[in-house]
């Protein structure tokens, strides 16, 4: 029997549809725009959102890997994909960014030294590139507030995705307005533009990829949430201390190991029942599906305590 997807993947399945639709008729809707509205910037544009449906593709296969439960081959489930989906992203992202940097600066180069004339565009590329930012923006919000929602990385590095074409239509705009109603004196304006828009978009991509570097290279979670992690172990009736506290982000949620120590003089059954509270409190505070390890040791005859890592 097909395994029905959680909630949470059925929402981040649905919002990628949603782009992924989107995204299409965006990309037929500019490349058209720029060939009767005699813009390549409207091209490129249209290219990069050719990119956004790339990576609505790989999500939407990714999630329903990453949406199974643990097995034989994966013990801490497979909330790897979203890291690897994440990275990815940014590298498309990098990619449309360069693309997109490169084409400026060939049309920049061959317009100042090659004597080559820019074209000047039409309001039919200037109407796409307004119809582009409105529903790149929409797609944005929707995208991330998901993103946020569903504690989804690679949703949100996609809403970032839908965000740079979003700026990437703006200064495709600019270039578009420059031209159209300045003149042909200012035809220079559109590519221009979008070499600034294009390192903004690098930047972006480069972020969300050293982000995801550090999670693969198995880096604790940060020390705000490492904080809670230690308030919500002292408050439990029973630990007396605890030690080598060990934590990795696995995809949307954490694996957790630690030493609690115990009154030496409880049965094991006591001891038990203080780790089974530890864990049980950690999973409702931060979620079920995190990966909890709870070693218990008497307290005053266990080794130097190791620092929180």
């Amino acid at each position: 029997m097909k395994k029905e997807l959680s909630l949470r993947t059925q929402q981040a399945v649905k919002v990628t549809i949603l782009g992924l639709i989107a995204n299409f008729m965006l990309v037929v809707t500019k490349i058209l725009a720029g060939i009767f509205g005699l813009s390549a910037a409207m091209i490129a544009d249209g290219l990069h959102s050719l990119s956004d449906s790339v990576s609505d593709v790989f999500l939407l296969f990714g999630f329903r890997i990453a949406d199974k439960p643990p097995d034989d081959s994966h013990n801490y489930g497979h909330g790897k994909v979203e890291t690897l989906l994440t990275a990815l992203i940014s590298i498309i992202i990098m990619g449309a960014g360069l693309l997109i940097l490169a084409n400026g600066s060939a049309l920049i180069f061959d317009h100042i030294f090659g004597g080559e004339r820019l074209s000047r565009p039409n309001w039919i590329a200037l109407i796409a590139a307004l119809i582009s930012i409105i529903a790149k923006e929409i797609l944005y919000v929707i995208t991330k507030k998901a993103g946020e929602k569903t504690n989804n990385d690679a949703l949100i590095a996609n809403a970032w995705h839908h965000r740079t074409d979003s700026l990437s239509s703006v200064a495709t705009l600019f270039g578009i307005g420059g031209a159209v109603f300045l003149g042909d004196d200012w035809v220079i304006l559109d590519p221009l533009a979008a070499i600034l828009v294009a390192i903004f978009i690098i930047t972006i991509g480069s972020k969300l990829l050293v982000k995801t570097i550090k999670e693969m290279l198995e880096t604790s979670i940060g020390e705000e949430k490492k904080e809670e992690l230690i308030k919500t172990i002292d408050s439990v009736q029973g630990v007396i201390g605890f030690h080598k506290l060990r934590t990795r982000k696995i995809g949307n949620y954490f694996a957790l190991d630690v030493h609690i120590e115990v009154n030496r003089y409880l049965n094991v059954i006591q001891a038990h029942d203080i780790a089974t509270d530890v864990e049980k409190e950690l999973k409702r505070k931060f979620g079920h599906d995190n990966v909890i390890s709870v070693h218990v040791e008497p307290y005053g005859i266990s080794e130097q305590a190791d620092p929180v890592q």
